[in-house]
């Protein structure tokens, strides 16, 4: 408990409006009556699905389990259009999840938080942003995932080259054309996995660079039907 003596700002700062930022938002202050903040880097929610938008980027889990379960309607008047959606129907039914829900109003977006601290004697959280908030709650929570940050190689003349340069984690959000170009993709992990054969269809020539091969398979995708749905959830 806060001790009595403080008056938290929140009883909850989530940081980051992913699937487990928007789940928690919702659980706390829909069946719990608690007050809550939610931090976000971007500029709309979805978490790993809103900065993710390489080609070809979808999930290996079936959506009819990739979803929320707690409200039955939501679960009837969302279709998804295939056993592994891709990352934009991902991003559209986490949206469809924050307006059916009215959760923005409790986010605030373009906001990264920049330290976090546990105060002793008030026995509360003290969260600083970058945008120059200070706030406390008896509760933290973080939504931000194991693997937020980027990777980026430490490539001995990267600085200096001329073309075009991408990371899949922070892909634009405008198309990229590859038609006529030359590409290298270094790497062969779930994203290189998942790029390399749809900009391979647009590119004059692809050189992927691979340190440890991979064994992959057919996802084995297809379409399914509210029938199917009904009879499997």
């Amino acid at each position: 408990m806060a001790n009595s003596e403080y008056h938290p700002d929140f009883d909850a700062v989530v940081i980051g409006a992913g699937f487990a930022g928007l789940g928690m938002l919702r659980k706390l202050r829909e069946e719990h009556g608690m007050s809550v903040q939610v931090y976000e880097t971007g500029d709309g929610v979805g978490g790993t699905w809103y900065w993710n938008r390489y080609p070809g980027a979808r999930c290996d889990s079936e959506s009819y389990m990739y979803c929320f379960s707690f409200s039955k309607e939501m679960l009837q008047d969302w279709n998804w259009s295939g056993k592994y959606p891709e990352q934009p129907e991902i991003l559209s039914y986490l949206n469809h999840v924050a307006d059916r829900f009215d959760l923005r109003r409790n986010i605030q977006f373009n906001t990264r938080v920049t330290s976090a601290r546990f105060l002793e004697d008030a026995n509360l959280w003290e969260v600083e942003t970058d945008q120059g908030d200070r706030v406390t709650s008896q509760f933290l929570i973080t939504g931000i995932g194991c693997i937020s940050s980027g990777n980026v190689p430490d490539i001995k003349g990267l600085d200096s080259f001329q073309g075009e340069q991408y990371h899949t984690g922070s892909w634009p959000h405008e198309e990229v054309d590859f038609a006529g170009k030359r590409v290298a993709v270094i790497g062969t992990g779930s994203s290189g996995i998942q790029s390399i054969p749809v900009i391979a269809r647009q590119a004059e020539h692809l050189t992927v660079f691979q340190r440890t091969p991979q064994y992959t398979i057919p996802a084995r995708h297809g379409t399914i039907d509210r029938k199917f749905l009904e009879k499997t959830v």
